[in-house]
């Protein structure tokens, strides 16, 4: 009989099924499958049976058919008394159709370059590369040994169970490595110039960097960037480079606002843009307040689909303005900014958190309060409340859970007094955070507070 228990933490199933956990969290909002239970700290849990339906999922989409249909159709399996794994038995049982393209010799490979990487053995570390890439070309190592890696450690980072350093050590690492592989890709470009960068305060440059190899070695003409990108004299670039496409990634919320501006600078001066990333992954409503085009989830389809935009370039897309509610309550909520955050460390002067770690929380929520409010949409916080909570719980600075609704409505409070009713946004959105079922089970620990 299969396990229904919930017992298996998230990366056993990114190692079982080869999906992402971003793919898993989508997956989850969109879809409702998987369906996993939450331990007290707020970690997903899964089953066997579950386990068993993404690998049934992701042989459907190995056979063309899309996920939401495959969601259909295993609903519809069920709903008639059919166990779908056993309905598939010829394709989704046998190991080439759920495994991941790099197979179980690679995944090995993987797991042993994580666990150096822990270690600081980069040695280690790096005679286990050097061997994958004798072996296997090198793309599949690039995204199914370094790229998952790379997910794995962030997600552990995100968890508590993985270090700053640790995480610093490993990217340092996979960066230097696929440096080196597009140096040694040289130049043997063809065609139009493909310019990839990130917008300002995006500092995540594994995937622009890892999709710029790729395209390379398609023989494409990539101008690479890399991270924390400015527009000031922009316009210069454009006129030396004059790219037939630009490139831009974000990968939170804060930086999802930045790369919005310069997209809108690149595609009122002409310019076909393209933009990818982990938030818009996560959090796809984000996609419509971009002026460019979405360039999809998949990092290894993403060279096919420039190839497709250079040959049949789209229509122009229709730039897309900022209500005015929300210009109005962005420029009121940055004057008033400062002043909530000094009323917010006075209110909590004396608390466990300590000076150090509130000044830090307040920028982290600042800064994704002005990037909500320049995307036009605070649900985009809402949808972001599981990654709110983890952010101030499991960050490095480990604000007591027990604290943190007390945190969130003495920042209400502070946005209040300041700001009056100046900005029933933000404090409407602060209301639906404080009354959803996950802070509503946290405890206010109003004891632990200074009198």
């Amino acid at each position: 009989m299969k396990q229904e228990i919930p017992t298996y933490n998230m990366k056993v199933v990114v190692q079982e099924t080869g999906l992402k956990p971003d793919t898993l969290r989508a997956w989850e909002r969109r879809y409702g499958v998987p369906n996993p239970q939450r331990t007290a700290g707020g970690h997903r849990l899964y089953s066997q049976v579950e386990i068993d339906m993404l690998k049934w999922l992701v042989a459907r989409q190995g056979e063309g058919m899309s996920i939401s249909h495959a969601v259909e159709l295993w609903h519809q399996l069920s709903d008639e008394g059919v166990d779908p794994t056993e309905a598939y038995l010829g394709s989704s049982d046998s190991p080439e159709a759920v495994a991941p393209i790099s197979g179980a010799q690679l995944g090995q490979k993987r797991e042993a370059w994580i666990n150096a990487c822990l270690a600081f053995d980069e040695a280690r570390a790096q005679r286990i590369l050097a061997e994958a890439f004798a072996t296997y070309p090198v793309e599949t190592v690039c995204l199914e040994l370094l790229f998952q890696a790379m997910y794995q450690i962030g997600e552990g980072w995100y968890q508590g169970d993985v270090t700053i350093q640790q995480e610093h050590f490993a990217s340092s690492l996979a960066l230097r490595q696929l440096e080196a592989l597009l140096a040694a890709q040289g130049s043997n470009a063809r065609g139009e110039k493909i310019l990839v960068a990130n917008p300002a305060g995006e500092q995540h440059t594994f995937s622009p960097l890892l999709l710029s190899l790729m395209m390379r070695r398609r023989g494409l003409d990539v101008v690479y960037l890399g991270a924390n990108v400015p527009l000031l004299r922009m316009s210069e670039l454009l006129d030396q480079v004059k790219p037939a496409l630009v490139l831009l990634s974000a990968q939170t919320l804060r930086t999802a606002a930045s790369l919005k501006q310069m997209a809108e600078y690149l595609t009122g001066e002409g310019y076909m843009t393209l933009y990818g990333g982990a938030i818009f992954n996560s959090v796809p409503e984000i996609r419509a307040a971009i002026p460019g085009y979405f360039l999809g989830e998949d990092l290894q389809a993403a060279p096919d689909a420039v190839q497709r935009f250079l040959q049949r370039p789209p229509v122009k897309m229709a730039q897309h303005s900022l209500p005015a509610a929300y210009e109005a309550a962005l420029d009121e909520y940055r004057s008033c900014r400062a002043d909530i955050d000094a009323w917010v460390l006075h209110q909590l002067d004396g608390s466990p958190w300590g000076s150090i770690h509130l000044a830090q929380a307040n920028i982290d929520m600042g800064d994704n309060i002005e990037a909500a409010l320049q995307l036009g949409n605070m649900a985009f916080l809402s949808e972001s409340i599981s990654w709110v909570r983890g952010l101030l719980v499991n960050y490095h600075f480990r604000m007591p859970e027990v604290l943190l609704r007390a945190y969130m409505e003495t920042y209400q409070q502070g946005c209040q007094r300041i700001m009056g009713r100046n900005d029933g946004l933000i404090l409407d959105w602060f209301v639906e955070l404080l009354r959803s079922p996950e802070f509503a089970l946290i405890e206010r620990g109003d004891s632990m507070l200074p009198a």
